[in-house]
């Protein structure tokens, strides 16, 4: 199927209290022409998001099985698989995940499973984040670390209430964990709606083609946070012989603590780029496109993790090259 075909899904996440329900609710209410299926998960037996949910003509489905961590997977294709059949009743899915859950099995349920990637993409994930409590929550709960670093997009909401150098404070620990996510603020999720749906922000293709200078960011090295990002880069050509083995080990070392990985590789004597993303334990890739003339060939690849043995990665990294030449922000 082509990916034009595909039913966008959006993954909204978020700590207890950011205003995630508040963002469903005006996705839902707002006057844009589109029909949303919701998958809504509530940690514990009896949920109660259903019935903040405002009452719109979309389905809403609600999973009260435990915690998202532990049982979601399965969950979420069995209802996918459901939904597919009525496709022609909706035009995306939305899925709220509790705000104790690590976002890491929404997302790879659209990686290993055939008959969920051949029908639908994952569009992007959206952490709300409370700008007045993130700096006092965020070293006393990793949940909100760990949301923070799979984003996409995220959604700085409540910041009515924050001064301008304390937005800047905030913004700065979000970039500290994730620097390539894209930022947005708001009061009481007022945000234009074409800022956060629609966007193929999990297309590793479009992030690049948006964000070129994505690694810019990185100039904060503090490494007080349980969950921390690093790059590692190379003007010198990479030999996929070795790459492939190393990345997969790593994945496979590393991957319960490799939240998620992104990057664009130049391999010798290939004329395209090679762009690649992960999450824990699963990774894709493929060409994407010539390399323009002029353009510079450098491999830039983001890690963000928990406590990721940086010296380790770029030792087997520097393995990589053809020839020496690396540096690393």
């Amino acid at each position: 199927m082509n990916t034009l075909d595909k039913t966008p899904v959006t993954v909204l996440t978020g700590y207890l209290g950011a205003g995630k329900t508040t963002l469903l609710n005006r996705i839902l209410s707002e006057n844009h022409g589109k029909r949303y299926a919701v998958i809504v998960n509530e940690f514990g037996d009896v949920g109660i998001d259903n019935d903040l949910v405002v009452d719109a003509d979309e389905e809403v489905f609600e999973m009260n099985n435990g915690c998202i961590c532990c049982t979601v997977r399965g969950d979420l294709i069995r209802i996918i698989e459901g939904l597919m059949k009525r496709r022609n009743h909706f035009d995306a899915i939305l899925i709220e995940t509790t705000g104790l859950a690590d976002p890491a099995p929404v997302a790879q349920t659209f990686f290993v499973d055939e008959d969920v990637q051949s029908k639908t993409k994952l569009d992007a994930i959206v952490t709300v984040v409370d700008a007045k409590h993130l700096l006092d929550e965020i070293d006393k709960a990793h949940e909100a670390q760990e949301q923070l670093a799979f984003a996409d997009i995220v959604l700085l909401n409540k910041v009515d209430l924050v001064g301008e150098e304390g937005l800047g404070e905030v913004e700065k620990r979000i970039r500290r964990i994730n620097p390539t996510a894209v930022i947005h603020r708001s009061e009481r999720c007022q945000v234009d709606l074409d800022n956060i749906l629609g966007r193929s922000a999990f297309d590793l293709d479009r992030v690049l083609e948006i964000e070129p200078e994505f690694l810019k960011h990185f100039h904060d090295h503090d490494h007080d946070d349980h969950v921390a990002s690093f790059s590692l880069l190379s003007d010198a050509p990479l030999d996929p012989e070795r790459f492939f083995p190393w990345i997969q080990s790593i994945a496979q070392n590393h991957g319960p603590d490799m939240l998620r990985m992104k990057g664009i590789i130049a391999f010798a004597d290939d004329d395209d780029r090679f762009v690649m993303q992960g999450v824990h334990m699963l990774l894709e890739g493929d060409h994407q496109r010539p390399w323009k003339a002029g353009e510079k060939r450098t491999t830039r690849l983001v890690f963000i993790g928990r406590d990721l043995p940086r010296d380790a990665f770029e030792e087997g990294f520097r393995n990589c090259f053809v020839q020496e030449g690396v540096a690393a922000e």
